[in-house]
C-alpha cells in the first residue's frame, strides 16, 4: 500500500484517499484490483455504481479525513478514518 505521504494522481496532483477493491491477510499484496480515488473536498452521498459493500482496504491521505457510512444517503453508523 502506498503510504499516506504518497498519495497524488498521475498528474501529481493531491488525492485524499484510494479506496481498494481487493485484499489480503498478507500486507505485501493488500491495495490490489480496482481503485476508488477520492479528491480533496468531495462530498458523494451514495457509493459509484459497482463499489457498495466492495472496499475491502483503504490508505487516507495526511491532513485529510474519510468520512463513511453504513447506509447509502448519507445515514446509519458513521465511522471517520485519517492517516
Amino acid at each position: 500500500c502506498p503510504t499516506p505521504a504518497d498519495l497524488h494522481s498521475v498528474n501529481g496532483t493531491r488525492v485524499c484517499a484510494l479506496l481498494y477493491e481487493d485484499n489480503s491477510p498478507y500486507y505485501d499484496q493488500c491495495c490490489a484490483g480496482d481503485v476508488l480515488v477520492v479528491e480533496p473536498g468531495s462530498d458523494v452521498p451514495y457509493m459509484p455504481h459497482g463499489w457498495s459493500g466492495t472496499i475491502s482496504s483503504l490508505v487516507v491521505g495526511t491532513r485529510c479525513e474519510l468520512n463513511v457510512w453504513s447506509r447509502k444517503g448519507k445515514k446509519g453508523y458513521t465511522r471517520r478514518f485519517s492517516s
